[in-house]
């Protein structure tokens, strides 16, 4: 029987975030250099990489 408990779910939540990033940043304005970096950062360091494009990653190409 498997038991994921709170480590699954955690994982779980930090790997939809993680795509949800990917999407957000494929679809911004950014220059492609930058989106790659940036899907990059969140690839290779899940969490981490989650929370620096939360905060200082490209933002979409929607103004308003």
């Amino acid at each position: 029987m498997m038991n994921f408990g709170y480590n699954g779910l955690l994982g779980l939540l930090v790997l939809a975030g993680d795509i949800w990033a990917i999407l957000n940043i494929a679809q911004s304005s950014a220059s492609n250099e930058k989106k790659l970096i940036w899907i990059l950062v969140v690839v290779l360091l899940p969490l981490l990489g989650l929370v620096l494009w939360y905060f200082l990653g490209p933002r979409s190409g929607r103004s308003g």
